[in-house]
């Protein structure tokens, strides 16, 4: 990736950086997960999984993700 990228959402629930995604996806901001979760554990679900968007998208990612996201 040649841009910077910023996080603008944490869960310990792969699936609600999923919906994240998505969500941002509606408004034409692009989105990815990074999931930080240990490979060596997977069942006790250690670390967490987190949304980046460009920088120049991260302040209206986390407006749209306070203001309209009824997942956390």
């Amino acid at each position: 990736m040649t841009e910077n990228w910023e996080k603008v959402y944490v869960s310990p629930l792969p699936h609600r950086a999923e919906l994240a995604k998505a969500l941002l996806a509606e408004h034409d901001i692009p989105a990815v997960v990074v999931n930080r979760q240990s490979s060596s554990y997977p069942t006790i679900g250690w670390g967490k999984s987190e949304v980046h968007v460009p920088v120049s998208h991260a302040v209206l990612a986390k407006v749209i993700l306070e203001n309209e996201a009824t997942f956390s």
